[in-house]
């Protein structure tokens, strides 16, 4: 006999797939061989905790390995059930990875993958019959009722649908399966593309293309076609845009994230020499048509650069996020950079701006690419190429004069993707601000399979009790996770601007003398800026150095979190500008209370193979000014703590007075 307490899925008229949640049974020999023969093995954990700690700790340990929380079983305080939305709801072999994941926890006893096997009513179905139904139909029939796209490439675009191709973890991609099988294709919403033009007579993109929303400012004409080389430098544009709108089911190419969305193209990338102009021109470019803006460029990725938006650019971007979408904000994605491990995205003006929003990339195994960069500013991240040799590793896409590639990659290829996951969102809840969508992003983004392969930066909880990552932010876009939350979105209170405090006066740093400072702050209690809930926190530094890429910087908040503001740079011999109130950002602290003791520590730490060793550097100025509510963030959210787990966890910090007011 067996003992078993199951949730039922019904498969046919008298059978019956049970998820059995019981750690015991009681088998006779024969029954075991019998029921090995069906079995089928499900996304469905029993976990075990070692010194019990009730529910908090089991969503803990789910959130801490990528796992979703289900409940306790049975009452107890330390048997709960997990499941894992990157394992196949039914497959014939256990995920070995999965369970290790969980099973190496520090709190977890024991991790058993549950198996799905069959049970009759009795009098439905004789036997004989019952066993007529074998493994493969079980399986075929407790699969997902995702619509497969047909298009030819779409086997290549493991982004999009992970299932091992190329190398990859099967599971790990943005989950947009799912937000198409809940009726969102990003229908209504555009896209701009500011590149080097868009190949609008592309097969794949022709019917999605926003002609009256596009222009060509290289040109100064309504046309942005990218101009012809011989080795195709002109195809940025047109990859990026095929990853946000390629049509589906066309049978050409495979399929844009948002497939039911229109892209426009803003051609601006294109002449010798970048001007303010232009750049403002085409973020300002039709704020009441265009949604989003994509840009997968910025300053010169060399490791050495400190360069950001200029006066005119900065007042379009601000216009854009105040007054754009008939006052709810555009929303500007941006590639945070492919300096590589060399350089740091918070000396990139534009990725590092609270207005835009920073995505990294991850492959397609989970680790950062050699080129990606990493700071405190970036938000989340989604996907550039995989580690595979094979020419079909990388991002697919649309390419110039009808063609498709599978090499598209950096984290020009990631920008892109975000932007169609945003257009998802803007679907299911038009009302969303530019600051709602970050909100989403940190609130749904999700850890899964990310780590970093050199095993410097690892995962942290802020004083919010929401996981971070410094190469990552805050997970990898979850577009199902991040449409089903919009769709319930009920906005968010006013945001404020609260200067903190200022430090002053010249201040000596060297490799052996660490410099370290205090501001103390209440948030501006008791004024019109008043700011207790943190979204974006910024430190405007003034220093010189006489090896500026050997200066680090951290900043710690009350609640004892950490950002990396500034990161080595050894390519980065400037002895003379250093930083002039250079507005470090980081997003690391979102959700925590403001008031209380910030610390700022400069650090200079030697840089291998370059003359530093007598290093030093002074101190001018540090000024932080704390970006956020008054009031409690997501105190008239939604409350369904199953589906959106890290929102339930931020209230429940919230209420529970770990995080104050």
């Amino acid at each position: 006999m067996s003992i078993c307490v199951s949730s039922c899925l019904p498969l046919r008229k008298g059978m019956l797939l049970l998820l059995c949640l019981a750690s015991f049974s009681l088998w006779s020999p024969w029954s075991v061989s019998q029921a090995r023969e069906f079995d089928v093995i499900t996304n469905h954990w029993l976990v075990e905790l070692t010194h019990g700690g009730g529910p908090d700790a089991a969503r803990r340990v789910a959130r801490d390995t990528g796992f979703s929380y289900v409940g306790q079983v049975l009452g107890s305080d330390n048997e709960f059930h997990f499941t894992h939305r990157a394992v196949p709801h039914a497959r014939t072999r256990r995920s070995i990875r999965a369970t290790r994941s969980l099973s190496s926890h520090p709190l977890v006893k024991t991790a058993f993958q549950q198996s799905g096997f069959l049970r009759s009513k009795r009098g439905y179905k004789d036997l004989e019959e019952m066993l007529t139904m074998n493994k493969q139909e079980i399986l075929r029939k407790a699969k997902p009722r995702f619509d497969i796209p047909n298009d030819p490439d779409f086997g290549k675009q493991w982004y999009l649908m992970n299932t091992g191709q190329s190398g990859g973890v099967e599971g790990l991609d943005l989950n947009v399966l799912q937000a198409w099988d809940m009726g969102y294709s990003g229908k209504g919403v555009t896209t701009a593309i500011m590149d080097d033009g868009i190949d609008y007579l592309h097969e794949d993109l022709k019917n999605n293309y926003n002609a009256d929303a596009s222009y060509d400012f290289s040109s100064n004409d309504p046309y942005p076609y990218p101009r012809y080389t011989d080795t195709w430098f002109n195809s940025h544009g047109t990859r990026c845009a095929g990853e946000v709108s390629a049509a589906k089911g066309n049978d050409v190419c495979g399929v844009g994230v948002a497939f039911g969305s229109r892209v426009a193209g803003l051609r601006m990338l294109d002449q010798p020499f970048m001007t303010d102009l232009i750049e403002a021109n085409a973020m300002g470019h039709m704020p009441h048509v265009i949604d989003v803006y994509s840009a997968s460029w910025g300053p010169t990725d060399d490791g050495k650069t400190v360069d950001g938006p200029r006066n005119l650019t900065m007042r379009a971007i601000v216009k854009g996020v105040n007054t754009g979408r008939h006052g709810k904000g555009n929303i500007y994605v941006w590639a945070s950079g492919d300096g590589g491990p060399n350089d740091d995205c918070n000396c990139d003006g534009y990725a590092a701006s609270m207005w835009t929003i920073s995505i990294n990339s991850a492959t397609n195994d989970g680790t950062t690419a050699g080129y990606d960069e990493s700071c405190s500013s970036t938000l989340a991240s989604t996907f550039s190429n995989g580690k595979s040799n094979s020419r079909d590793a990388g991002v697919a896409t649309t390419d110039l004069y009808n063609n498709c590639t599978a090499s598209h990659s950096g984290t020009s290829a990631a920008a892109p993707e975000a932007a169609g996951v945003f257009a998802l969102a803007l679907e299911a809840n038009k009302n969303l601000t530019w600051r709602d969508l970050q909100h989403l992003t940190v609130l749904t983004s999700k850890r899964n399979s990310l780590y970093d392969s050199n095993g410097i930066h690892h995962w942290k909880l802020n004083g919010a009790h929401i996981l971070f990552n410094h190469l990552f932010g805050y997970g990898v876009l979850d577009a199902a996770s991040m449409v089903d939350l919009a769709h319930q979105w009920r906005g968010l209170p006013e945001r404020f601007h609260c200067k903190a405090g200022t430090v002053t006066g010249d201040k000596d740093f060297s490799f052996s003398k660490k410099l370290s400072m205090i501001i103390n702050t209440d948030g501006c209690v008791n004024t019109k800026n008043e700011v207790n809930y943190l979204e974006h926190v910024q430190a405007f530094v003034t220093l010189k150095a006489s090896f500026r890429g050997a200066v680090t910087m951290y900043l710690t908040s009350p609640m004892g979190t950490t950002s990396m503001i500034l990161s080595q740079r050894p390519n980065d011999d400037d002895d003379k500008n250093g930083f002039t109130r250079w507005p470090f950002m980081t997003t690391h602290t979102w959700a925590e209370v403001s008031h209380g003791t910030w610390t700022l520590d400069i650090v200079m730490e030697p840089v291998i193979g370059a003359k530093t060793d007598v290093g030093h550097g002074i101190f001018k100025e540090w000024t932080l000014v704390l970006h956020g509510t008054k009031t409690q963030p997501y105190a008239n959210q939604p409350a369904d703590k199953m589906r959106h787990e890290k929102l339930y966890l931020v209230r429940r910090a919230h209420e529970s007075g770990v995080v104050q007011e």
